[in-house]
């Protein structure tokens, strides 16, 4: 079967725009700033193992004690969570984080001793690269040469 495609208009290219060799918003004598970004995260046998999101998501948990609220929080799928709490304990020697069902409060989730030790050795290594980071960002300092 045949469709006809004249009902479906045609993509139109945009003009390229043409770049500045000099923006107008540095002016003369000023310094212009920049800052390096950067992440750290951990590749395990699977992909990522640990990373920021898989982090602020098992410090979620253990603010909320369930993934679905974690999850909630963060504007996430439970799927999603689920999906990276389990690769999480799958790739870790020890879960970082469990769940139990039924009993008479209901069940919860819980982030173990693993899954915070995880949490701070995250957070330091982050907070190095941060430092690292700031240290080369200010070699990205340019000032206009001034005549």
């Amino acid at each position: 079967m045949v469709h006809a495609r004249s009902h479906i208009p045609k993509k139109t290219k945009k003009p390229k725009e043409k770049r500045a060799l000099h923006s107008g918003s540095v002016t003369p004598g000023s310094v212009t700033h920049f800052a390096i970004k950067g992440r750290i995260w951990v590749d395990g046998p699977e992909g990522t193992f640990i990373g920021y999101g898989r982090v602020v998501l098992m410090e979620r948990i253990k603010e909320h004690g369930s993934i679905t609220k974690a999850a909630k929080s963060m504007s996430m799928s439970y799927r999603h969570a689920w999906e990276l709490v389990d690769s999480m304990n799958r790739q870790a020697p020890e879960p970082f984080v469990v769940t139990s069902t039924g009993g008479q409060g209901g069940g919860g989730t819980v982030v173990t001793k693993h899954g915070d030790r995880a949490i701070k050795k995250f957070w330091k290594s982050q907070d190095a690269l941060t430092r690292f980071l700031e240290k080369e960002g200010a070699k990205y300092e340019f000032a206009k040469d001034s005549k």
